[in-house]
């Protein structure tokens, strides 16, 4: 009989990939809303594969419901579990090598989001982050705001402290956004492990069943 810990590993694995499901899904709705920072950090593509992952991931839950309510001896539906799991694993890996790819060159990638924003939109993020300009104050920096109220303020700031222009706070939001989705992958490989582990604990009581049956009914002495 599978063990109780094993059982409850993979329930508690289980649910965390129907958390991580809802969540995609969730916030790729959520992030579509206009909001300046999130907008410049996600595209729509970015959105809609978050949103395909998430379905992905549900998809995945409602089998793994399916497979693991069968009798002892019927594993196959435990088996297509882990085929599943497994186009999860490719799929996340397929999203996270575009985003590891697109950080790779991160200070120049929003280096150009920042020159094709808006104005207001430049204030807006330099009032956040109290940053002026984005690689420097020179550096298509904006007057206005409540922080950058001047050029001289602009001026007068340290060009020693990088969180005094923009390029550090925005491409540090840009990290924990954008490399959360590796912790998806976490959850399927581990869910994947554990499925492993129950099908063969249940291959082996199948088989001690059938000994026992051989011996007339008999348990090992």
């Amino acid at each position: 009989m599978v063990s109780r810990t094993l059982m409850g590993v993979w329930v508690a694995l289980d649910f965390l990939l129907l958390v991580a499901g809802a969540l995609s899904v969730a916030l790729s709705i959520v992030w579509r809303a206009p909001n300046i920072l999130m907008n410049m950090v996600l595209s729509s593509a970015d959105l809609t594969a978050g949103t395909i992952l998430g379905v992905a991931l549900l998809v995945t839950f409602v089998i793994s419901v399916g497979a693991i309510i069968q009798r002892n001896h019927v594993t196959i539906g435990l088996v297509i579990l882990n085929w599943t799991l497994l186009v999860d694993a490719i799929g996340v890996l397929v999203v996270g090598s575009f985003v590891w790819m697109y950080t790779l060159k991160e200070r120049a990638n929003f280096h150009v989001l920042w020159a094709e924003a808006t104005p207001a939109s430049r204030v807006f993020l330099q009032d956040k982050f109290k940053c002026c300009g984005y690689f420097n104050g020179t550096d298509l920096a904006e007057v206005g705001g409540s922080f950058c109220t001047s050029q001289d303020v602009i001026n007068g700031l340290n060009p020693n402290v990088t969180s005094n222009f923009c390029v550090t706070p925005v491409t540090a939001f840009a990290d924990v956004t954008l490399n959360n989705v590796y912790g998806f992958m976490a959850i399927v490989l581990c869910l994947l492990l554990a499925s492993i582990c129950v099908i063969k604990k249940r291959n082996e009581d199948e088989r001690f069943k059938k000994i026992d049956a051989k011996r007339g009914g008999r348990g090992f002495v």
